[in-house]
């Protein structure tokens, strides 16, 4: 408590925000681990409890996601300030937007899929409002962890080199959610692939997407930016693990063993290795000096 004091407003509001994404996740999980993993109990099917499980149905996976994503704004606005948080989180999200736009479209780069109505409102009828806020704010996550595993460079080059690896590590993420969304028919694949049902050219999609998306956001804050700022908090760390629990529980509740045991040792990789000491991957003076104008190159 006496450290939540200590932070700025901002900081205060943003781990306030997460700590409801995060009891927000617990009670999906704790629902899909229990009375949403076979066929609904007699007293659920009894009014009012119906209409109450109904509505909660539509609305918990879009807040649950808008939670997320508002904690992580508030969070990058206290550490680059409104404007180029606003900015980055904004193109972040209409970049993969496009994306799935594309995607479900085209059936590139991600393979042939749909999505249902249970994510709430779909854009052209296609992508639902909350998918690409969550690419934004895990990717934000994923760069925190880049700047704690690699030295910051500030050049083009550099950008891109982070880039990728924060989209490996975004991807991890998709080894238990494509499963566990699947079988919750949040999405479906035209032509179910080889592992529980997404195909090989999602993994392609995934890490493609989420490396423009995050050489987009390294548009407007340079590595070294990240590396200074953002990486020393544990704020991103904890978002990203929270946002593993639920599709866990829910391949754990499905009998995925792979999917489950897959993605634990695939979100635990990165986890783990950040938990080193950051201060040796902060960039050098020359770094910190090209970088700290604008943040845009």
């Amino acid at each position: 408590m006496n450290r939540l004091a200590s932070l700025s407003k901002m900081d205060r509001t943003a781990w306030i925000m997460l700590l409801v994404h995060v009891m927000a996740t617990i009670f999906a999980s704790m629902a899909f681990a229990t009375i949403l993993s076979g066929p609904p109990p007699a007293w659920l099917q009894q009014e009012p409890n119906r209409s109450i499980y109904e509505i909660s149905w539509k609305v918990s996976g879009p807040l649950v996601v808008c939670l997320g994503f508002l904690a992580a704004l508030l969070h990058a606005v206290g550490r680059f300030g409104q404007a180029r948080a606003t900015k980055m989180f904004v193109a972040a999200s209409l970049v993969s937007l496009s994306s799935e736009l594309l995607g479900t479209s085209t059936g590139y780069p991600f393979g042939g899929y749909s999505y249902t109505n249970l994510l709430g409102y779909r854009i052209a009828e296609l992508v639902p409002f909350p998918i690409p806020l969550s690419w934004t704010f895990m990717l934000y996550c994923s760069l925190a962890m880049v700047g704690r595993l690699a030295k910051a460079d500030d050049s083009n080059l550099g950008r891109w080199r982070w880039a990728v690896i924060g989209g490996v590590i975004l991807s991890a993420w998709d080894v238990t959610m494509d499963p566990a969304m699947v079988v919750t028919t949040h999405w479906y694949w035209h032509a179910p692939g080889f592992f529980y049902g997404m195909p090989l050219t999602n993994w392609i999609g995934w890490i493609g997407t989420g490396t423009v998306v995050a050489r987009v956001m390294l548009h407007f804050v340079s590595p070294s930016e990240v590396a200074r700022q953002l990486s020393r908090s544990p704020f991103p760390l904890v978002l990203y693990a929270v946002n593993g629990v639920l599709s866990t529980t829910i391949c754990v509740t499905h009998g995925f063993t792979w999917a489950w045991a897959g993605g634990i040792v695939a979100m635990g990789i990165p986890l783990a290795l950040s938990m080193r000491p950051v201060a040796q991957n902060l960039a050098t003076d020359a770094g910190d000096a090209a970088g700290s104008g604008s943040g845009a190159r």
